[in-house]
């Protein structure tokens, strides 16, 4: 766990916090706000908050991931939805064979300067608690692992990241700029659960059926916390030269946690 402490006036430049005090937990509003996006969990499996970020915080995200552009990460590789060994033995079309396309271009928690608007955001108690009552957990905790707690992901042309599962119950974005064309988000909600991996469903939005997919809108400075370990989700390939770029901040339930260093290598290209 990371135990640095910070004030409201760490970020106090970062969030629009009349709109969104998350620094005052005492407040009605901080209430209504926090149930607010467990209903919109509840009934959409993801719940955003427009304008979350003040435009200064999104320029200064923009030009950091410009200026650490040399330093990203590119990664292009094969997996199904599942991130496991494809597997045909039920048959070439089945969801367990089905390969899917990811690439995209990662700059490390370690690479995002101290004075970054969204590190010193990521950083505070105040965010991880708001995280916390959002999913109506008794505490959460800032991953431990020096690159992939914070991370701040870019589509360029052609990138796309592929129909998968999270093998996370949760995840939580930060939405910086949407690229000239693609690069749409499309999940397919609650398309399984604990009890019914729903082959059949999953198939059908392999092979291209768009019955159950919803595309969701997103705008620059949108805060998101979604569910996808139960929703099917992709980011559609993007065209053109202006890129899609936002971060992933990553919390859990436990203290310490980290990345295997297979896995570091695969996201980074190295290990920490």
């Amino acid at each position: 766990m990371l135990v640095i402490m910070m004030t409201t006036s760490a970020y106090e430049d970062v969030v629009d916090l009349r709109r969104y005090p998350i620094n005052e937990p005492g407040r009605t509003e901080y209430q209504a706000l926090v149930q607010s996006c467990r209903d919109q969990l509840r009934d959409r499996g993801v719940a955003q908050l427009e304008g979350f970020l003040t435009p200064a915080a999104i320029a200064a995200m923009i030009a950091e991931s410009g200026r650490l552009a040399d330093r990203a990460w590119a990664s292009d590789q094969s997996h199904t939805v599942y991130f496991e060994t494809p597997d045909d033995s039920a048959g070439a079309d089945h969801p367990r064979a089905l390969l899917q396309h990811s690439a995209k271009k990662g700059i490390a928690y370690d690479l995002i300067p101290a004075s970054a608007p969204v590190r010193r955001l990521y950083e505070s108690d105040d965010l991880t608690a708001f995280i916390a009552a959002v999913l109506g957990k008794p505490v959460l905790y800032r991953s431990a692992d020096p690159m992939d707690a914070l991370q701040i992901a870019v589509f360029g042309n052609g990138d796309e990241l592929g129909w998968h599962f999270d093998n996370s119950e949760f995840s939580v974005t930060m939405m910086y700029a949407e690229s000239e064309a693609g690069g749409h988000f499309d999940y397919c909600p609650g398309l399984r659960d604990e009890h019914d991996q729903n082959y059949p469903g999953v198939q059908k939005v392999l092979l291209g059926d768009p019955a159950a997919v919803v595309r969701l809108p997103t705008s620059p400075g949108t805060l998101a916390v979604f569910r996808g370990q139960h929703a099917l989700h992709r980011v559609t390939p993007v065209s053109g030269p202006r890129p899609r770029i936002n971060s992933v901040l990553t919390y859990g339930e436990r203290p310490g946690m980290k990345l295997k260093p297979l896995t570091q290598e695969l996201f980074y290209g190295r290990t920490a």
